[in-house]
């Protein structure tokens, strides 16, 4: 087995450096979802460019429907540009990532 994929780099903004410039999701504990164009990463949170900011609770799909059309048809922006605050993020993903089938 091969530990290519093995990393001891502790640094989250090391992994997610690697996302810059590519659309991405970011997964938060409650209602809302971040799509966007990261732009930046800071220590305190994330700047995205193209945005949109979803909260399940206005409307009828859950988060998980919601970003695989995002993923088939493209992020629908709300946001030009928004900063998301680090501690509010529980998961990121590359857009392209999302399994759609």
């Amino acid at each position: 087995m091969s530990n290519e994929h093995i990393s001891t780099n502790t640094d989250p903004a090391a992994g997610l450096s690697r996302l810059i410039g590519r659309e991405v999701v970011f997964d938060t504990a409650g209602p809302i979802t971040f799509l966007g164009t990261l732009k930046e990463i800071r220590p305190e949170g994330y700047w995205l460019d193209d945005a949109d900011i979803r909260d399940r609770t206005e409307g009828h799909m859950s988060k998980e429907v919601y970003v695989r059309e995002a993923r088939l048809n493209g992020i629908q922006p709300n946001r030009k540009t928004i900063f998301v605050f680090t501690d509010v993020v529980i998961s990121c993903s590359a857009l392209e990532d999302v399994i759609v089938d």
